[in-house]
């Protein structure tokens, strides 16, 4: 099994991003793994993940991205065709409530199965949980992209988007955070969780409301 997994370069003044920091970590166990740092920006995040998928032809995609302040690994299920950004990304964007796709549905449900994917880092004591916003940001904008690319170019590939915590080493002594070891072990069992179901659990267990 091939499989794409990205995370974000810093952006917001932070000097490091514990998304592309745990994929760096991630060994593969059972996969073919290629991992790529996309750019937080608008459109060319997205271009850059098209480019992944065409040159490897993955069975699985997962993007990590960071959400500070969440205390766990949280699982995205919907993507919105909004961006709507609160902050400028890195190349100085901010666009207000434009969609991610002019023409394009409203919303993309994941393909990666969520609430199992929940089940298995509880199995080994990993704070995870199943989220219904990935935001407005960059992030968004990838996991709606992704999941775009799927429905209208790609079919046989299975994605999904992946928020990760604060790591330790930003300091934000205030904030929850996860060691990167933790983060990179979770996604390695999303990717192998992911690859072991063709369908997912019917649980509300471990979901954000």
């Amino acid at each position: 099994m091939r499989v794409v997994l990205t995370g974000f370069e810093p952006f917001g003044g932070d000097d490091t991003n514990p998304s592309w920091d745990a994929v760096r970590r991630v060994t593969p166990d059972g996969y073919e793994l290629t991992t790529a740092e996309l750019p937080c920006e608008f459109g060319a995040s997205v271009a850059a993940l098209r480019e992944l998928v065409v040159r490897h032809s993955p069975d699985v995609v997962v993007c990590a991205g960071l959400a500070g302040g969440r205390d766990a690994v949280t699982l995205e299920r919907v993507a919105v065709n909004l961006d709507d950004a609160r902050i400028p990304d890195n190349a100085g964007r901010q666009p207000i409530d434009v969609p991610v796709v002019e023409g394009g549905p409203a919303a993309y449900f994941t393909t990666l199965p969520v609430k199992a994917c929940v089940s298995a880092l509880h199995g080994v004591d990993i704070p995870a949980a199943v989220s219904h916003t990935a935001g407005t940001f960059v992030c968004n904008h990838v996991f709606y992209g992704l999941l775009h690319l799927i429905a209208t170019e790609f079919p046989e590939v299975r994605g999904g988007f992946v928020h990760v915590p604060y790591a330790p080493e930003q300091g934000y002594d205030n904030a929850p955070s996860l060691p990167l070891p933790t983060t990179a072990r979770a996604l390695d069992l999303i990717i192998r969780t992911t690859i072991a179901r063709s369908t997912d659990l019917r649980t509300t267990a471990g979901t954000l409301h």
